[in-house]
């Protein structure tokens, strides 16, 4: 995990990276939110889950970032698609923004939403 940026003698804290990237994967075409899927309520009792995963993980190695980004998307629009956009919106946001290079991005789909 990421404790801070230090860029051109600019530190920048990691939450305010993760919201940056956020807000960019989320105008990705197919992305319906970054995150896991909303639990689901019932007869499993309480919505809340001990196994939450974090929307998006930074993590430094050899002055590189590497992000693992989790969405859920749209049905109807392919996920190779989805995914590979929302790889190049996380590369493009941090090195254009922020001046960080990325060695890695890996995008985990973990939901599928369908029209109500």
């Amino acid at each position: 995990m990421v404790e801070q940026f230090s860029t051109d003698g600019l530190t920048i804290a990691p939450g305010v990276v993760e919201t940056i990237l956020m807000q960019a994967v989320l105008q990705v075409d197919g992305v319906a939110r970054v995150g896991s899927p909303k639990p689901i309520e019932g007869l499993f009792g309480s919505s809340k889950r001990n196994n939450a995963t974090q929307a998006v993980v930074l993590t430094a190695e050899d002055g590189k970032i590497m992000v693992s980004v989790h969405i859920c998307v749209h049905f109807g629009y392919r996920l190779q698609e989805v995914a590979e956009q929302v790889r190049y919106a996380v590369a493009d946001t941090l090195g254009g923004q922020i001046g960080v290079t990325t060695s890695a991005v890996d995008v985990f789909v973990d939901g599928i939403v369908f029209p109500e």
